[in-house]
């Protein structure tokens, strides 16, 4: 445990005493011994311990309330901080906060002299990276693997570490994430222990998940399948070289027709899911299988619901995104003291004025939370689709 990561304490604690398997949890090695009902139940108090610290310090509450699961899980199966598990942005990282020995000062989060709303390396050595910006993690995470990968080589005593980016449907749609993924298909096997996990809490993505895709998916990281095709590609290499690269691309649509993954297998990734990233059944042992298996890079594809848990959340329509502070027993907001306007909101105001009088000014809208838009622009029928303005100039 680092300087920075403090011990968690009863007496810093206000609900010490109400969750019997997260008091037992000041860092993660505490809950590696758990069964997966341990786990479940584990992750339904840290839920409820999320939503009661950010009652009362306000922060990005939908988002990490989405993958609490997912993080428990993760902590569960990898040995952190040994591993690096990177969060892309990182708003989504209160619940990995309090699993990592900071559950005593959850309660500081963005105050002065409080813990950060994203992750900070300064903080724990359970932050790796540290960012407060989209699609980044990939391209740290294949750096950190990578180096991981040459310092074994030289040094066999040297134990290889998985590096683990989680990053949302929204932020691996930008260039930063696709640029990272096509050079970890040409790192060798130096991105072997490179795993992707794919965030998907919007559904634009995948098709619903059922039985039928978990248990796939649990198939195709399960050593015997792993092995079966690690012997077919053996095989294939003896064939001649176009029959090879026809076994090669078979077996990529196959696996794409029934995941939906193809666009990630043309990209160098073995692709997985797409999973219920609720369900600690299936996680837990995908996640292991992911990590025993060293076939990376891999994408693992997992929807998670933003606001999961939380009846005011999940019924919002931003999902709670980013909240003030608010009763946790009826969701009402504390209104924010008055302060001057946001930038959106005067770039706003200012786009609409001008637009009023020429309709050749159009909008283009970064992919990112519909919060981030002026609510007069998306119901103005005069701009097409608001963060840099695009002028037609000709007549």
């Amino acid at each position: 445990m680092s300087d920075n990561t403090k011990p968690n304490t009863a007496t810093s604690i206000p609900t010490m005493g109400r969750f019997p398997h997260l008091d037992r949890v000041v860092v993660p090695a505490d809950l590696r011994n758990f069964s997966t009902e341990q786990l479940k139940q584990l992750a339904e108090e840290l839920r409820s311990e999320t939503v009661d610290a950010v009652s009362t310090t306000g922060g990005h509450l939908g988002a990490s309330l989405g993958v609490v699961e997912l993080t428990v899980a993760m902590h569960a199966v990898f040995n952190t901080p040994d591993d690096r598990i990177i969060w892309d942005v990182g708003h989504q990282a209160y619940p990995h906060k309090i699993l990592t020995g900071r559950r005593d000062r959850i309660r500081t989060l963005r105050q002065p002299n409080g813990l950060s709303g994203f992750t900070r390396r300064s903080e724990s050595e359970y932050d790796p990276f540290g960012a407060a910006h989209s699609s980044t993690s990939i391209s740290a995470g294949l750096g950190m693997a990578v180096a991981h990968h040459l310092r074994a080589t030289e040094d066999p005593s040297y134990h290889e570490r998985n590096v683990i980016a989680v990053i949302g449907d929204g932020s691996i749609s930008a260039g930063m994430a696709y640029e990272a993924m096509n050079n970890a298909a040409v790192a060798g096997a130096g991105a072997k222990r490179l795993i992707v996990i794919l965030n998907d809490n919007e559904m634009s993505i995948a098709p619903p998940v059922g039985s039928m895709s978990n248990y796939l998916s649990r198939l195709m990281t399960s050593s015997k399948f792993l092995s079966l095709r690690d012997l077919a590609g053996k095989l294939a290499k003896r064939l001649p070289a176009g029959l090879e690269r026809t076994a090669k691309r078979a077996d990529e649509l196959t696996r794409g027709l029934i995941t939906g993954g193809t666009l990630f297998e043309e990209l160098g990734f073995y692709y997985v899911g797409p999973v219920d990233g609720h369900d600690m059944n299936q996680l837990v042992p995908i996640l292991r299988n992911l990590r025993d298996a060293d076939e990376g890079p891999v994408l693992l594809h997992v929807i998670t619901e933003k606001g999961r848990g939380y009846k005011p959340a999940e019924s919002a329509g931003d999902k709670y995104h980013a909240v003030n502070k608010f009763n946790v027993v009826t969701g009402e907001q504390n209104k924010a003291p008055a302060g001057p306007p946001s930038y959106t909101s005067v770039m706003a105001r200012e786009l609409l004025r001008h637009a009023e009088k020429d309709e050749r000014i159009t909008r283009s809208q970064p992919l990112c939370h519909p919060g981030q838009a002026s609510t007069n622009l998306q119901r103005s029928t005069l701009i097409v689709s608001s963060m840099s303005v695009l002028l037609n100039s000709t007549p």
